[in-house]
């Protein structure tokens, strides 16, 4: 799917934190995340928060490389609620202007193969969907996209995977290499047509994909929301909401490969 206008990444971005904030206002930010454990809510809402000022520094300053994380300010997370809350707002609303300033055009470095700064909203949108998700289950809250958004999202991350420079610098990817092996992502959703569908393949040199109704050695369907969750290994493939036809193993060699 063709990313969609920058004005939606912009609403998105800060509408997704507030979700994320509201999901942790009144939790207890020591319990493990339930997709992430070995992270805690406290953990993952100082993750998000520094992101973003991170991304937006890289942006602000039409950075050449990444800037060091402790060079940043505003970087403590608060301790009331309130204020915490505010905190996270904040790091959205200033990665929003400092692209809506320099143009989505502009250019900077990314660790990715697109280097413009409209590649961070982007991102930080979609990071910041999938750590909503992180949050609101674990508090009991129940997760939701529009399934335009995350159809984006899984088209985004397969280009993050299909990106020589993500592969050089996380190894595991190389794994993914294949003998021409598919996987089909199939969205349920009413509308979404063929920008709902997904056809991945490994092949010698990595990994590749293209939109489209095509049969694959495993498919995958689910409404695009759940299915963005099963690739970003939030939910299992084994979850009721999903349907999985082929080659099970092939899906769980991706999945376990697949963490960036």
């Amino acid at each position: 799917m063709a990313p969609l206008p920058y004005d939606r990444y912009y609403r998105e971005l800060e509408a997704q934190t507030a979700k994320f904030a509201e999901a942790v206002h009144n939790a207890d930010l020591s319990q493990p995340v339930r997709t992430r454990p070995e992270w805690t809510l406290a953990q993952l809402t100082a993750h998000l928060g520094r992101a973003h000022r991170w991304a937006g520094a890289i942006v602000a300053q039409r950075a050449t490389e990444p800037p060091p994380l402790q060079d940043l300010d505003d970087l403590q997370v608060p301790d009331s609620a309130p204020q915490r809350s505010a905190w996270l707002l904040a790091g959205a609303s200033r990665l929003v202007k400092a692209v809506q300033r320099a143009g989505p055009q502009a250019p900077v470095w990314t660790w990715a193969g697109e280097q413009h700064a409209g590649f961070w909203v982007r991102r930080m949108t979609h990071e910041t969907a999938v750590h909503r998700a992180d949050a609101e289950l674990t508090v009991g809250r129940q997760f939701a996209l529009a399934p335009d958004l995350a159809a984006d999202g899984i088209s985004e991350w397969l280009g993050l995977l299909a990106s020589p420079k993500a592969a050089a610098a996380k190894p595991s990817l190389a794994e993914l290499r294949g003998a021409g092996e598919t996987l089909h992502f199939h969205a349920t959703d009413q509308g979404l047509g063929d920008q709902g569908e997904w056809l991945v393949r490994r092949t010698s040199s990595g990994v590749a994909w293209e939109h489209g109704h095509q049969k694959g050695d495993v498919a995958v369907r689910a409404p695009a929301a759940e299915l963005l969750l099963v690739i970003m290994r939030r939910i299992p493939p084994s979850d009721p909401r999903i349907e999985v036809l082929g080659d099970q193993t092939l899906l769980d060699h991706w999945l376990a490969r697949t963490a960036l």
